[in-house]
């Protein structure tokens, strides 16, 4: 499950049906034992460089510097039809804001890589650091970029209940049929998914973990049963426990070794049918102790403006 060997990783995912690894190593060494054209998925979140213990550096050049060296391997390991699911938020220092998305595209763009955008994915949630100098941060985006035009998509797997589901047609020859599809409506590229904070039931000892719901949307409907996901930048493995949800086979790479113990043991409950996730549709409160949405008994009425 967890492995010190990158190649040894490797084997047993390329090897094995439904096998899942993590390598305690950094992404490079991974990335250079797997072959040509073998994997149908990476998804990640990759470091921002803003000084936390795990990050390379804390300067938008340290963060542009790394993608220059990870990402040609990751399109040359990437199969035709294949995607890549990059997620960032914002470079942010002394009130700073630089939009990390921007810097990936451009630097796939310099580097001639090829790879298509098909979607800037907006993921919107409810919890995050207050900001007092400008306006609080609640989104972070995803890029999706495909290789090749014949990419897979199964749109179907992961369709959203229709707003209006029994809305019908009043004109034309579909006139008094239901509007909308059966099976739901196209979830858009703007995704409300809470965060993983406190009340999160996810929430594990990692300062920005991921939610597995906002993976599994991406898994079901980029790949098929059996692919290879693989995650450079692993964490708690929050990818690969929506890869082993969905039956298909994952690889990750995570450096810091505490991380990479917290993930092989989530991976684990994962194959046991343990592992703790929130479904998509569930709402995030918080416990009966908590004092969060409660109004202070010192705050002033609110005023109307009218």
């Amino acid at each position: 499950m967890l492995y010190k060997s990158a190649t040894v990783a490797w084997e047993q995912v390329s090897n094995n049906a439904g096998a899942i690894a993590l390598a305690n190593v950094d992404c490079r060494e991974l990335l250079a034992a797997i072959p040509d054209e073998s994997i149908s998925l990476v998804v990640t979140s990759p470091p921002y460089c803003m000084g936390k213990e795990y990050e390379p550096g804390n300067t938008i050049e340290d963060f542009v510097a790394a993608h220059e060296a990870v990402l040609p391997e990751i399109a040359r390991l990437l199969k035709p039809g294949g995607s890549i699911c990059w997620q960032v938020g914002y470079h942010v220092s002394r009130n700073t804001v630089v939009p990390l998305d921007y810097l990936v595209f451009d630097v796939i763009r310099r580097l001639e890589l090829p790879l298509t955008m098909r979607n800037r994915i907006v993921w919107h949630f409810g919890h995050g650091k207050h900001a007092g100098r400008r306006f609080s941060g609640r989104h972070e985006t995803l890029i999706w970029f495909t290789k090749g035009d014949d990419y897979e998509f199964n749109l179907d797997a992961v369709r959203v209940p229709q707003k209006y589901p029994g809305k019908r047609s009043t004109k034309g020859h579909n006139k008094g049929e239901f509007s909308g599809n059966p099976l739901g409506k196209n979830p858009s590229d703007i995704w409300d998914i809470p965060n993983v904070k406190a009340n999160h039931c996810e929430k594990l000892d990692h300062p920005c973990q991921f939610p597995v719901a906002l993976v599994r949307r991406l898994v079901l409907s980029l790949t098929k049963e059996d692919d290879i996901v693989l995650d450079p930048f692993s964490g708690v493995a929050s990818s690969g426990v929506a890869a082993g949800l969905e039956r298909r086979r994952f690889i990750g790479a995570e450096l810091n070794e505490g991380y990479a113990l917290i993930g092989e043991n989530r991976l684990k409950e994962t194959l046991e049918g343990v592992v703790r996730v929130r479904a998509d549709t569930e709402v995030i409160k918080p416990n009966e102790r908590s004092a969060v949405a409660r109004r202070p008994d010192f705050w002033p009425e609110m005023q109307s403006s009218v």
